[in-house]
């Protein structure tokens, strides 16, 4: 094993004096932050004026939202029922850009509908969820309390405002940490691909230029296989850790410095209004209405996020890096490398597939064989997890990253042999038979 680490060693130097390795440490870490920065001020486009009927058949409001009206939300009232689906497809509703539903028990189970036509603002969803729990409020205060405003506010739970797409009115669509898992899957798989290859060229180039076989007169080719994993393992992870270093400061620096106004609602930012005092209004988690936000914050638990990606990475890279290192040590020549990396590229596009597959059918069999076959656990791991799992599917999970070390473990001893034989022949014809001759001699 300290064979190993020497070569692990001299192969992370060689990548740490490579300028574009360099180079990739921070414009890596900036393309991702660029990503982030336009995914969320790009979900925040959306009307910025509305039409609004009310539907209060009870008449609980008693015709009033609120005495100051923003000049970009109109509020008309209909005191009867009104089902979304009669106000999306009846002419005499066409006018209304969205309709509020107040259901008669809106005081006991703090929930109002709305149902729009056209996405709203982030700042137009904030405005009406605060005109309604105001309202609301009121009601409240007449009909079952003496108390004034800012005592209600103490003890008030928060109203429930859902904003629904009037032809999606389910949410059917909306897999948003799945996804999170997927793109985490991604970036597993990208770094895997990248470094990976680096395998493949450093042994073609060794045994072209007969220093592998001065290598050999030192070490065993197991540790020469080991050590080349290794390097190359802690060159990624040293890219790795930076990006994640440089991305979280990076969203830092985002919610501190530059999405200030989702945080605290433009009605709110003349006022000096503090954490405490924005759960009393109700309105500490309105941001949530901008999902990108909601999940970029709040949503993903990344202590156990980034610890079971840690743990997933390190099956994924073992056992892609150590088919990387047999074919290696198969090839001829440098183009037979090359050619090589097309069964691998193949597994890496399936394991892209079965992230995708994952998300869209999560109960299916496929994804359950692509949870077990080692190439693709990784990426359906971190779908699984970031979307959520109980605790029997999560110890399987880790079945399978059992299954990737031995998988990987078993490839890293074929590649050695492959290598002890092959290492004095060049521009040999690659074949089945070739590759089970090396492996039945001893």
């Amino acid at each position: 094993m300290k064979n190993s680490w020497f070569i692990a060693l001299r192969e992370l130097n060689e990548r740490l004096s490579n300028r574009s390795f360099r180079w990739m440490l921070f414009i890596g870490p900036l393309l991702v932050l660029l990503a982030v920065f336009v995914l969320v001020e790009t979900s925040q486009q959306g009307v910025e004026s509305m039409k609004v009927l009310v539907a209060d058949p009870a008449n609980i409001l008693d015709g009033k939202i609120t005495a100051h009206p923003s000049q970009q939300l109109e509020y008309d009232f209909y005191n009867e029922y009104l089902d979304h689906e009669v106000f999306k497809n009846d002419a005499r509703f066409n006018g209304y850009d969205a309709l509020i539903e107040v259901n008669h028990k809106v005081l006991d189970n703090k929930t109002v509908r709305i149902f729009y036509r056209e996405q709203p603002s982030f700042n137009l969803k904030t405005t009406m969820r605060f005109d309604l729990e105001g309202r609301v409020e009121e009601v409240m205060l007449d009909q079952f309390s003496t108390m004034n405003s800012n005592e209600f506010r103490k003890i008030k739970q928060k109203l429930n405002v859902r904003f629904m797409d009037v032809d999606d009115p389910l949410n059917t669509s909306e897999e948003e940490t799945a996804w999170v898992g997927y793109s985490l899957g991604y970036l597993m798989l990208f770094f895997v691909g990248f470094f990976g290859m680096n395998i493949t060229r450093s042994i073609n180039r060794e045994k072209t230029n007969r220093i592998s076989e001065v290598l050999l007169s030192s070490v065993r080719p197991n540790e020469l296989m080991m050590g080349k994993i290794l390097g190359n393992l802690l060159s990624s992870l040293l890219q790795l850790i930076f990006w994640i270093f440089l991305i979280g400061i990076g969203l830092w620096a985002f919610k501190e410095f530059f999405f200030q106004d989702y945080f605290i609602p433009d009605y709110l930012n003349q006022t000096q209004v503090d954490e405490q005092q924005m759960s009393s209004l109700g309105m500490k988690n309105t941001f949530q209405e901008n999902m990108s936000l909601e999940l970029l914050y709040y949503r993903i638990n990344y202590p156990f996020v980034m610890l079971n990606f840690g743990c997933f990475f390190l099956g994924t890279y073992w056992v892609y890096s150590s088919l990387f290192t047999v074919l290696g040590a198969l090839s001829g020549d440098e183009s037979d490398g090359q050619q090589f990396s097309l069964p691998i590229w193949i597994f890496i596009f399936l394991g892209i597939y079965a992230g995708f597959y994952a998300v869209s059918y999560p109960n299916s069999e496929w994804t359950t064989f692509f949870s077990y076959f080692p190439w693709t656990s990784g990426m359906v791991a971190m779908v699984k997890i970031c979307s959520g799992v109980t605790t029997i599917a999560y110890s399987l999970l880790f079945l399978a990253f059992a299954v990737q070390l031995f998988v990987g473990t078993l490839l890293v001893f074929m590649a050695g042999k492959v290598f002890k034989q092959g290492i004095l022949s060049n521009n040999h014809r690659v074949s089945f038979k070739l590759l089970r001759s090396w492996l039945r001699k001893n």
